[in-house]
């Protein structure tokens, strides 16, 4: 499979970066932003309570708990928690990690891309996409309604999920380079 080195910006003139990353021990709808971030090959965020090789999401746990985790790292475009934080009014800005992202990153439209994009950090971990999270009761506990908002802003997604390909330290600034495959193959839903 040839895979194509690119940049896709959601922002003219923006260098794709990381804005700011986060993690949780608990099963909360939000996770605490940290200085950095430490991403394990096949199991994701040292640390964080999705972390390993199967799935991690209490949902999907009781469903079949020894199927492979594709939601090892969530990812989530600044955009979309602004476009969000307009809509439900001023005073409610979303901030980075309020609806459970790892990885709020900049410049880059994440939901546009394909199953199987690499984000390469400046540093050499690598993350590849695995598909969209949909919008969940979850995000209802951070603001009454909040669902609903992601829901209605033109798709039907929260962000996006993906596993570690390549472990390593990511911090906020970090540059963010996109490897595509060869195939273009739209996100599922996971």
């Amino acid at each position: 499979m040839s895979t194509t080195v690119t940049t896709t910006t959601t922002l003219i003139g923006a260098t794709p970066r990381v804005l700011s990353v986060s993690k949780s021990t608990t099963h909360s709808p939000s996770k605490t932003p940290v200085p950095s971030i430490t991403l394990l090959a096949n199991l994701g965020v040292s640390g964080d309570c999705h972390a390993g090789p199967t799935v991690q999401h209490s949902v999907q746990q009781q469903n079949n708990p020894t199927s492979t985790n594709l939601r090892q790292v969530h990812l989530v475009p600044v955009e979309t928690l602004r476009e969000v934080s307009r809509k439900i009014g001023p005073g409610a800005t979303l901030a980075a990690g309020q609806i459970g992202e790892n990885v709020t990153t900049e410049g880059i439209e994440l939901a546009g891309l394909s199953r199987g994009t690499e984000l390469h950090f400046e540093d050499g971990a690598v993350i590849e996409l695995t598909g969209v999270r949909e919008p969940g009761p979850g995000l209802d506990r951070v603001r009454v309604g909040l669902r609903e908002e992601f829901v209605g802003v033109g798709r039907r997604w929260a962000g996006v999920m993906g596993v570690v390909k390549r472990g390593g330290e990511v911090r906020p600034g970090m540059g963010i380079t996109l490897v595509k495959p060869g195939r273009v193959e739209a996100l599922p839903v996971v």
